[in-house]
């Protein structure tokens, strides 16, 4: 299974929350036993961290991953161009898998 890729436009200041549900061969993958993490970056090879998302697997057997951003995580962000990516994993990173990765264009907060 390679990653997918999915573009996302966040708007500045505000709840950002998505939900990915993972399939595969057409099945929804069980996520028993896994965690989930996905983080944004200037660029892919920069070695700092813009922001990490809060990355949840609510109920395992539904195969689905809630990846969110609060408010003042965005706020404190200088708008523009970023790069993302989620991956799922198992204790230790034994199993590593990234579901789904690309840009994220951080909108300009006007109210504040």
């Amino acid at each position: 299974m390679s990653a997918g890729t999915y573009n996302l436009i966040i708007d500045q200041g505000t709840t950002f929350t998505l939900d990915i549900t993972i399939k595969e061969d057409d099945v929804v993958k069980d996520l028993t036993g896994y965690s989930a993490r996905a983080q944004m970056r200037a660029t892919k090879t920069a070695s700092s961290v813009a922001a990490s998302f809060t990355c949840t697997i609510p109920t395992p057997a539904n195969g689905t991953v809630k990846m969110a951003l609060s408010p003042s995580t965005s706020s404190s962000m200088t708008a523009g161009q970023f790069f993302y990516d989620l991956e799922i994993y198992t204790s230790s990173d034994a199993i590593v898998k990234r579901i789904v990765e690309g840009t994220v264009t951080l909108t300009q907060e006007v109210t504040r």
